[in-house]
């Protein structure tokens, strides 16, 4: 039996595409700062937020140049983040600390690499490092209801000296 010349590129390319579907994914799934959604950032009972630190949800210092923020995300919108942008100091590692009392939300940070599911009664626990000052827009991007196109936030990042101006007249 003779296989034609066209028929043996087709079967190579096809092999080659397979080949590398499997090793995109492979890279993806092992790849630094790619995880899967996980209990590792604790549990809450979403219907007594008030009982947690998500009673006051903001940005607090836990050591030099390192930050939480505390966020609850509810239909449609993220506290802080909505009405009151989220401001961190440039040149800091961040972890976002992030639950929701109602649905499940997305969490995506756009421009970085931060991106996570918001599940009830679950912490997803996100770290970034903001290197420069801009700013950054917080999407939901699973469907949370009538009201999901409207949500969204932002994260401020500041210069160390004009962080330090804000927190003191707080």
């Amino acid at each position: 039996m003779e296989v034609h010349r066209f028929e043996k590129l087709w079967l190579a390319l096809a092999l080659v595409l397979i080949v590398s579907f499997v090793g995109t994914i492979t890279y993806g799934s092992i790849n630094e700062g790619i995880r899967m959604v996980d209990d590792s950032g604790g549990t809450v009972d979403p219907d007594n937020l008030g009982q947690t630190e998500f009673d006051d949800p903001g940005v607090r210092q836990v050591g030099e140049n390192e930050y939480e923020v505390y966020v609850v995300a509810r239909q449609f919108l993220f506290q802080p983040g909505t009405q009151n942008p989220i401001e961190v100091p440039a040149d800091s590692t961040v972890t976002f600390h992030v639950t929701s009392p109602d649905v499940v939300h997305g969490f995506n940070l756009a421009g970085t690499n931060l991106n996570t599911m918001v599940i009830p009664g679950q912490v997803a626990s996100v770290t970034t490092e903001f290197d420069d000052t801009g700013t950054y827009g917080i999407v939901c991007h699973e469907y949370c209801g009538s009201g999901h196109h409207t949500m969204e936030g932002q994260v401020r990042v500041v210069s160390q000296s004009d962080y330090n101006v804000t927190e003191a007249n707080e």
